[in-house]
């Protein structure tokens, strides 16, 4: 089943809303170093122990929060790249279509749900 290129407007606006949220959320704690690539910003609470402790639990956060954000990013960033070469939609595992349903829930989906039952 081919997706109507209503559907895939849609689903290119929901992404690059996306992907704007999650660049902010990025550089909120996070420094760019290239398009799909941040690194943690380690904080600064000053020089005594209990601070450079706190500033070794923030970074931590922070570093656990920036990887969880960039592996977002670079699936939306594959997504938008998908609809731009008119491939998405199509699970990269079978070859066959995904459900429109699954889509709109994932708009970042890269398989269909039967190949991802099997991957897990």
């Amino acid at each position: 089943m081919k997706l109507d290129a209503a559907f895939i407007a849609q689903m290119k606006d929901e992404l690059s809303a996306r992907k704007l949220e999650l660049v902010k959320e990025l550089n909120i704690d996070a420094v760019k170093v290239t398009d799909d690539d941040y690194d943690a910003k380690f904080p600064d609470y000053g020089e005594k122990e209990d601070e450079n402790a706190a500033e070794v639990a923030t970074f931590e956060k922070n570093l656990s929060m920036e990887k969880t954000l960039e592996v977002s990013l670079f699936n939306v960033n594959k997504a938008l790249k998908k609809i731009e070469e008119g491939k998405y939609g199509t699970c990269e595992k079978c070859g066959m279509p995904i459900d429109p349903k699954r889509l709109e829930a994932f708009p970042s989906a890269t398989t269909c749900m039967e190949c991802k039952k099997k991957s897990l």
